[in-house]
């Protein structure tokens, strides 16, 4: 999660030379999606209305969290990182569940220090529909994202296609902005990236819904149902990711000085679909 100051509305950053895009296969197993018509209004997996799926398939479920019970489900997440993490500590008593089917994602200040934490999702694939349903925190100085990584991401010379850190939904301030951000070729001097932000009237109240389509030839974003961004910038990534939800601290954020502590993000859950 690499920050600039100044984002544009739309921003792309494209090595000069030897620069292509991936090739789309001959026969797309993947929709040309559209703009889902609705959120989630309930918390069942059948909830979810998709992209329409190609004919002769269909979406099927492959891995949830639903964040049901007192602890978190260690088969299926990871703690990531246990120490110093940009302004803050990641530690693992930042994450946990509250026991009403929510996945918190704290912030506090314990022994003079600010503390924060990340999950990191068991599952590594390509392609697919994710899809988190989150409550924003409500304070300055640090903020929460929804997004994919991989080990490939350091690689350089092919682009985004052996590895790309797909922030689905990055939230930095208290107002109606959210961010969509792609980074590759490491966070070095070849590093590039390509930005969008989308303004969401009212998503800073209540739960909203961020999701990813991921296919062999493009990416498309969404908030709430809505598309926000379509793309394929640096070549679309080939390589397996997993999921990252975390919460950082820094100034790109705001003053975490002046935040009234503990604060919290809340996510509802986190689904997985694939076509079959």
């Amino acid at each position: 999660m690499r920050h600039a100051s100044g984002l544009l509305s739309v921003l792309i950053i494209v090595a000069a030379a030897g620069w292509t895009l991936a090739e789309p296969p001959a026969k797309p197993s993947w929709p040309t999606s559209q703009p889902i018509k609705g959120a989630p209004t309930h918390r069942t997996p059948q909830g979810d209305l998709l992209p329409p799926p190609p004919a002769g398939t269909q979406w099927k479920l492959i891995w949830n969290d639903e964040f049901e019970g007192d602890k978190l489900d260690l088969t299926k997440w990871i703690y990531r990182g246990e120490g110093r993490r940009r302004d803050g500590w990641w530690t693992r008593k930042a994450t946990y569940l509250d026991g009403k089917g929510h996945l918190v994602l704290a912030v506090m200040k314990e022994d003079g220090k600010f503390l924060d934490g990340c999950l990191k999702s068991r599952l590594e694939r390509a392609y697919g529909f994710y899809v988190a349903r989150v409550q924003f925190s409500t304070q300055e100085g640090h903020w929460s994202a929804f997004w994919l990584m991989g080990s490939g991401m350091g690689k350089v010379g092919d682009g985004g296609r052996d590895g790309t850190e797909i922030d689905i939904m990055e939230k930095p301030t208290r107002t109606g902005r959210v961010e969509h951000n792609l980074h590759w070729d490491g966070y070095a001097k070849d590093h590039k990236s390509a930005h969008c932000h989308s303004m969401i009237p009212g998503v800073m109240k209540g739960f909203h819904t961020f999701a990813l389509l991921w296919t062999p030839t493009e990416y498309v974003f969404y908030v709430d149902g809505k598309e926000t961004w379509r793309t394929s910038a640096g070549g679309v990534c080939q390589a397996p990711l997993y999921i990252l939800l975390s919460d950082e601290i820094g100034k790109w954020a705001g003053d975490i000085k002046k935040a009234k502590l503990p604060d919290q993000t809340l996510v509802d859950y986190v689904r997985v679909y694939d076509l079959k």
